[in-house]
């Protein structure tokens, strides 16, 4: 299965968002690019298998239609657990299937449960991400110099506008340029998105009625539709049709955790391209465990790695691949683990970690889950899970003392929050509702069903990881070893989040949920602030381990995603963000992956 024989120009590591980009650029400037990928062999009918795993699953998780891989693991929503000084997970250090299987991959250490989660597979977490591709604040990229907290990035939106072009015309974005103009976000003069924004669902409607103009956080409020990475009515641009192959959005409100016809992007749709260049190898089911580095010039020689067959199989080969550069885009918590796995004698600290911030400043978009039922039909279950939000509570003076957030509408009724229809229906037969009483009941909840969802900005320095030094997986590779908290700041945002439920709940009459309104203290993610319990869910927007930043003192990687320590090695992903903003961060992390690509070029 090895290709290290043969000459290359950059070794990839990693198949997902950023990977599959830079593999694309790169092979198009005539670059011979090796990818390495721990998950199974793309293959065509990979979407229709996903699909019956889907269907046959007890339960609707992002994770569900995605088998668990004991050589290549992911975590779990369904294994979060509260953490306690005997969690047993990774205790069972001669049977890390059994120990996977019945606690999970992480060995979570708390003092909160982390509740962020994502594949290894190729095209990543883009299997079951939503599709939201809101761009960054240009405030967000000046936390320091703006209002005295986080750090600044060693970059502005101006630098990285271009860029964010080019990944919404990789991705086939769905938006309007004027409904995006808030809070200083500028576009390029005469700028159309590919494609036009996607039609506001009932309930959007209702939000735009009751909410807009109201004043919150500040700020006047406005719905508006939100950027989607899926198709909608293609626009004209420089006379053309844009035409990205793909199928119009169905509705089919299974955006996580699998889109059944890929009109939401993927990115094995940019593999795929990277792969019909004919510059790009890949080699699958091979998991890189050792960076290796001349400890000379400190210029990175190769990547070993570790091969299998089977998810439960043996290691079947081992090996090293080589070329002139190399990039880690293995995902935010396995990347920092790569690199603190690779020691040697002259970094006993891990390979690009002179400033000891790899695996430091994991962070997320914990998310306060707001939901009930309006006091007319809004009729979700149709159309794509989100397609309007509230964001003009992303930016504001109070930033100096508690975190922002954005507020997405959902359309997916009490699905996130508690498993409907399915669980709905169960709770009503439990009951011994049966016939038209049921029939009736159905029409009236299901139809009144909404949540709201606030993504709530969180600062470096709460979280880090570690490989565990007791945990392995089936290849006996360390385990991630998670510590992770809320500060005070991001659960000030928790609070003004509730004040913000209330003001939104009143003026739409609507009627909060008792379990939303009274979230219970014993579920893992449940925290107190204030002598008031919030509950925590994680968004799967995993960032900072391995930030970017203007001195090699602080940060890991400089503007472009080169690493201070060692010339030849890139660092892409969410990992590299400095502070998170409140934009789901896929579209950056593709956008700053093209600027990454940008920089490499030149010196190949």
């Amino acid at each position: 299965m090895s290709n290290s024989t043969k000459k290359y120009d950059v070794v990839i590591v990693g198949a997902g968002f950023a990977g599959n980009v830079m593999a694309l650029e790169l092979a198009k400037a005539g670059k011979k690019v090796l990818m390495v990928e721990g998950g199974d062999p793309f293959k065509s009918d990979n979407r229709e298998v996903f699909m019956q795993n889907f269907f046959l699953a007890m339960a609707k998780t992002p994770e569900s239609p995605y088998p668990q891989n004991y050589n290549s693991p992911r975590p779990s929503v369904l294994d979060i657990q509260n953490i306690t000084p005997n969690s047993p997970q990774g205790q069972n250090g001669t049977n890390p299937v059994k120990d996977i299987a019945t606690n999970g991959y992480f060995i979570e250490k708390g003092p909160m449960a982390f509740g962020s989660t994502y594949e290894r597979v190729a095209g990543g977490t883009s299997w079951h991400w939503l599709g939201t591709c809101l761009r960054l604040l240009p405030s967000d990229f000046r936390m320091k110099t703006e209002f005295g907290v986080g750090v600044d990035w060693p970059i502005s939106y101006d630098d990285l506008s271009a860029y964010y072009n080019k990944a919404e015309f990789e991705i086939g974005v769905s938006a309007d340029v004027e409904e995006q103009n808030i809070h200083g976000v500028t576009f390029t003069p005469g700028y159309k998105y590919p494609m036009q924004s996607l039609p506001p669902t009932v309930l959007d409607k209702k939000f735009s009625e009751k909410l807009n103009g109201i004043t919150l956080d500040g700020s006047i409020v406005k719905v508006t539709g939100t950027p989607a990475g899926r198709n909608s009515t293609s626009n004209k641009i420089d006379g053309k049709i844009y035409n990205n192959g793909r199928r119009l959005c169905q509705g089919n409100t299974n955006c996580t955790p699998i889109c059944p016809i890929q009109a939401k992007y993927d990115a094995t749709v940019t593999l795929a391209k990277a792969l019909n260049t004919g510059n790009v190898d890949i080699m699958y089911q091979t998991v890189a465990y050792n960076i290796l580095i001349d400890e000379t010039t400190k210029k990175v020689t190769g990547i070993a790695y570790k091969q299998y067959e089977t998810k439960l199989g043996p290691v079947t080969g081992e090996g090293v691949v080589t070329a002139t550069s190399y990039i880690i885009a293995a995902h935010a918590v396995e990347t920092a683990k790569l690199l603190l796995m690779s020691k040697n004698k002259t970094m006993p600290n891990g390979i690009a970690n002179s400033s000891g911030q790899v695996g430091k400043n994991l962070m997320d978009h914990p998310v306060k889950l707001s939901w009930g039922l309006m006091p007319e039909s809004t009729y979700p279950f149709r159309g794509p899970l989100s397609t309007s939000g509230i964001e003009t509570t992303r930016d504001g003076e109070f930033r100096k003392k508690r975190a922002a957030y954005r507020i997405e509408i959902g359309n997916e009724g009490w699905n996130w929050t508690m498993g409907a229809p399915y669980s709905t229906l169960t709770d009503l037969v439990n009951k011994n509702t049966f016939g038209k009483a049921l029939r009736q009941e159905i029409a009236s909840n299901f139809t009144r069903q909404f949540r709201i969802g606030f993504l709530v900005e969180q600062l470096p320095g709460d979280g880090y990881i570690v490989p565990s030094a007791i945990a392995t997986d089936n290849l006996g590779l360390p385990r991630p070893e998670v510590h992770y908290d809320l500060s005070d700041y991001t659960k000030a945002g928790f609070e003004a989040a509730v004040e913000a439920t209330n003001t939104i709940f009143g003026l739409l009459g609507a009627k909060e949920s008792i379990e939303s309104s009274n979230p219970p203290a014993s579920r893992p993610g449940s925290f107190t602030y204030n002598n008031k319990t919030y509950f925590s869910n994680g968004a799967g927007h995993v960032m900072g381990t391995h930030r970017m930043g203007a001195t090699p003192q602080d940060s890991v990687t400089d503007a472009n995603m080169k690493t201070w320590d060692h010339d030849n090695l890139y660092l892409v992903g969410c990992g590299t963000f400095p502070t998170t903003g409140t934009a789901n961060p896929s579209l950056t992390m593709m956008a700053l992956a093209y600027k990454a690509t940008e920089a490499l070029l030149k010196t190949l």
